[in-house]
């Protein structure tokens, strides 16, 4: 039920992203979605990719900082009010949501999500019948 992740500490330097991409590029890794938070002097770059371990040695046999989380996916309705309907459900159970992101692949709009409390958060999901997305699910 959940979804393996890269997060990669970048320097906010002029190609330092392009340089993960072509790491990727290069090792064969498709990117299935991506997301990069800043400040001005750093980011960090979160992305889904078609082989988080693969990724994972490429990216640290080229010495960048890359971790490897788990987080949960959701698909939702492509409706507006759709992605406030389902994070009031998390707010109710009291569980913060970390950080979040949404995207579409194909016909279905999917949100992505790191919880303080991922037991509770997969607690509420099932209770609320919300449909999970897996990764083979998005490969």
């Amino acid at each position: 039920m959940t979804i393996r992740q890269l997060s990669v500490f970048l320097e906010n330097k002029t190609g330092y992203l392009n340089q993960v991409l072509n790491v990727l590029a290069r090792n064969q890794i498709n990117i299935i979605a991506l997301t990069v938070a800043d400040t001005s002097d750093y980011g960090i770059l979160r992305a889904i990719v078609s082989n988080p371990e693969k990724a994972l040695e490429a990216l640290r046999a080229e010495q960048f900082t890359v971790r490897v989380h788990e987080i949960l996916g959701l698909e939702m309705d492509a409706a507006p009010g759709s992605m406030s309907h389902i994070l009031d459900l998390f707010t109710s159970a009291d569980i913060c949501i970390e950080y979040v992101y949404a995207f579409s692949f194909g016909s279905k709009s999917m949100l992505v999500f790191r919880t303080d409390n991922k037991e509770k958060a997969l607690e509420v999901i099932e209770k609320n019948k919300l449909k999970s997305i897996r990764e083979k699910d998005l490969l």
